[in-house]
């Protein structure tokens, strides 16, 4: 039940930012911050850690990467506020996904795009999705926690074909300080999904939590309860 709720508060919160004049965005904050609240509420300890962090590293990354970095623009010119908790309900949804996933999605994911991001790199299209790439099979790679890593590089994909396609934001095909170009939105957007993941989860393992599970499969309980 939960999942399903995650992705209707996502879609639905999304929706009202975008078509509700006015009071659209401001439903959504409140939505998505009260969901947060209440699933960190009702967490383990061993998740709530996790979820913080996740909510920290996601703020900091959208600043940086939207208002600093100018790589895509909400519509309003600004950081929502429901986006930040809105990362930590898909990385919440991710942990979930990814024990019900087959582990052959570890290397069918970064095979199946590998041919689409080879043609926009030779084509230039979208060439910085080409190291985006490569940082999602670094991930894969090295990374502890690679079914996740694989199911947030196609979750993320559906969330930014959707958010995209609603003009809640908008990615530029320029990127800046650089010559690279890129797609509105990369197809690799996930990559970043990826780093959030790999950061929370390193930080998590690498904190005294005394007696307190970092496992991925203690954070599980949780989520699947």
């Amino acid at each position: 039940m939960q999942p399903l709720l995650i992705t209707l508060v996502l879609a639905l919160g999304l929706w009202f930012d975008q078509t509700v004049d006015f009071w659209g965005q401001t439903l959504t904050n409140i939505g998505i911050w009260i969901f947060f609240l209440y699933l960190l509420k009702t967490s383990e300890r061993s998740q709530q850690l996790g979820l913080v962090l996740c909510l920290l590293y996601a703020t900091a990354g959208e600043l940086f990467l939207s208002l600093v970095w100018g790589l895509y623009e909400y519509r309003l010119h600004n950081v929502p506020l429901f986006v930040p908790p809105g990362h930590v309900l898909l990385f919440t949804l991710g942990l979930y996904l990814a024990q019900k996933l087959p582990t052959w999605i570890i290397w069918v994911v970064p095979l199946v795009f590998s041919p689409y991001v080879l043609f926009t790199i030779l084509h230039n299209l979208d060439t910085f999705g080409g190291l985006l790439f490569l940082t999602f099979v670094l991930c894969i790679i090295f990374g502890q926690d690679k079914q996740l890593y694989a199911t947030m590089f196609m979750i993320s994909l559906i969330l930014e074909i959707y958010g995209t396609g609603l003009g809640n934001w908008t990615w530029s095909t320029q990127v800046p300080w650089t010559a690279l170009t890129s797609t509105n939105p990369p197809a690799c957007a996930g990559a970043f999904y990826c780093l959030l993941d790999l950061l929370v989860g390193a930080t998590v393992r690498r904190l005294p939590l005394g007696n307190v599970a970092t496992k991925r499969e203690t954070q599980f309980c949780s989520v699947t309860s």
